[in-house]
């Protein structure tokens, strides 16, 4: 047993070392090979590639101008040829197998109408336009009180009290006797006496039609509602103004909602709304916008929104919760999936697709936000092709490469020989967290994975390999980058994140659930 190990070592050595021999052979053989003529075809000769740039992969956004050693990291520099590069901006290339592979789902850039998302909850109020004040339009007595009590619901022309007024008694004399004379002028100038003196108009066609004197007036309702108030009892003595009653109409009420100040510059008077109560299930009451209150709540940062829905049947009661659901407006607008945005705090990016297996990180100018889409006011156009899903990992790998969106050059620096080509500062491609081990701006690299257990800024992850790393899947814990990006997540969450090279190792700067069947 032993001789066979011995004579297998020899064996391997002496391959091992004729391997080497070998190749040090064919490549001394390639060197001294006779170099082709000067007068040999061009197409002969093998094209030479242009060398754009170097860079580090560790700081891909950081660009030298000739070869050697990183100043960052003990390893050579990488070249960028222009080739890979291709004639339009810098881009991702990726084989139509493999974007399979990596679940990239493509979405187009369309034209129309956002649907609105915004829903407030507030409680339903009386309509305070809608309101009756009666008064005593003369001193008097009350004579009767009928049987009402705040909290009714009253038809309009319902009798509330009667009212003795001596003092008409005397006026409603001479305006008789003055019908009776005939005289026109005169008649006509003690009706307007018995207006002047607060007698109502029914009161004084009644007079006038029986013909004799009635100082004793029925207050009624002006209007159908609930009555609020009552501040009459029999044998009380009223003066001329005294407030008799006050009642709230219910043909429509007011529901009052808080809308943040960042969505409550889209909502103008007039916009239809669809109210729904927990009191009224499965049913859905169309209102419309009646104001904007003009003050803003500065401990909530909201607008008070008022809402005036119709009561026709009365079921509406003040008091009870309803939730108003605002419905879209104004003129289509380009728009993406919400989840094909990039948000890097300083700006929103999104991977746009071109033909070939191309991806490129465009910068966009976003808009309001509804319904799972999000409405872009700038950087694409209708009929674009954008990534939905995976592009993370594209804008990983575009990190990876060196590929960043135009901005202002950064101040140039002379490390160990080394002269940086122009380059875009790595904040203008930050991520939304920065790394706690020293890089600010390290490249990401994307996986997906099982959450097997959270424990305070951790999270233990089955996790798929890293391509961009060249790791195999395996389990790990990692730390976040920030506590808040952990927040909503749970064990056995499917997830996609990615993650940065950090001193302490793979650190978490963003992290996703993601739907799985």
């Amino acid at each position: 047993m032993k001789r066979t190990l011995v004579t297998g070592a020899l064996i391997a050595a002496f391959a091992a070392a004729v391997g080497t021999t070998g190749g040090y052979w064919l490549a001394q053989s390639r060197q001294a090979a006779p170099q082709p003529a000067a007068g040999t075809a061009a197409e002969s000769r093998p094209a030479q590639r242009r060398v754009l740039y170097w860079y580090d992969p560790m700081m891909p956004q950081q660009h030298f101008d000739k070869p050697g050693k990183s100043p960052y990291m003990d390893m050579e520099l990488v070249p960028r040829y222009a080739d890979e590069a291709g004639d339009g901006p810098a881009a991702v290339s990726i084989d139509a197998g493999v974007a399979q592979n990596l679940g990239l789902r493509l979405a187009s850039v369309t034209r129309g109408t956002l649907a609105s998302s915004l829903e407030a909850a507030g409680v339903l109020q009386f309509n305070g336009r809608d309101v009756a004040l009666v008064q005593t339009r003369a001193g008097g007595f009350v004579e009767r009180v009928y049987r009402r009590a705040p909290g009714d619901v009253l038809p309009k022309g319902a009798p509330l009290a009667d009212l003795l007024v001596p003092e008409w008694t005397a006026l409603q004399e001479e305006f008789l006797a003055l019908r009776r004379s005939g005289n026109a002028e005169l008649l006509e100038a003690a009706r307007r006496r018995l207006r002047v003196a607060g007698m109502p108009a029914e009161l004084i066609r009644q007079v006038e039609r029986g013909g004799e004197v009635r100082p004793v007036q029925t207050v009624v309702s002006p209007i159908g509602g609930a009555l609020d108030e009552l501040n009459v009892r029999e044998g009380m003595t009223l003066a001329a103004g005294a407030p008799l009653a006050r009642i709230n109409g219910l043909d429509t009420v007011w529901l009052e909602v808080a809308v943040p100040e960042a969505q409550g510059g889209e909502i103008r008077a007039g916009q239809k709304v669809a109210a729904r109560l927990p009191a009224l299930p499965g049913e859905s009451l169309e209102g419309s916008v009646a104001a904007v209150l003009p003050a803003a709540d500065a401990a909530t940062r909201t607008l008070r929104v008022r809402i005036e829905l119709p009561n026709r049947d009365g079921r509406l009661h003040p008091g009870l919760t309803a939730y108003a659901q605002f419905a879209s407006g104004g003129e289509p607008v380009l728009q993406v999936p919400s989840e094909a945005v990039i948000r890097t705090g300083k700006r929103a990016l999104v991977m746009l697709a071109e033909p070939g297996g191309r991806y490129r990180p465009v910068e966009v100018r976003l808009g309001r936000e509804g319904d799972g889409r999000i409405a872009v006011l700038q950087g694409l156009e209708e009929g674009q092709q954008v990534v939905a899903s995976g592009q993370f990992l594209l804008d990983s790998e575009a990190s990876l490469k060196g590929i960043v969106l135009p901005a202002e050059p950064a101040p140039a620096g002379h490390e160990r020989g080394h002269t940086p080509a122009p380059a875009v500062p790595a904040d203008e491609r930050e991520h939304p967290a920065h790394d706690h081990g020293g890089q600010d701006h390290a490249a990401l690299h994307e996986s997906r994975g099982r959450i097997l257990a959270l424990e305070g800024n951790a999270a233990t992850i089955a996790h798929g390999p890293f391509p961009t790393l060249g790791m195999p899947g395996m389990t790990m814990t990692f730390e976040a980058a920030d506590p808040a990006l952990l927040q909503g997540l749970k064990k056995n969450d499917a997830v996609r994140f990615a993650v940065a090279e950090t001193d302490g190792g793979l650190q978490i700067r963003r992290i996703e659930r993601e739907d799985r069947p």
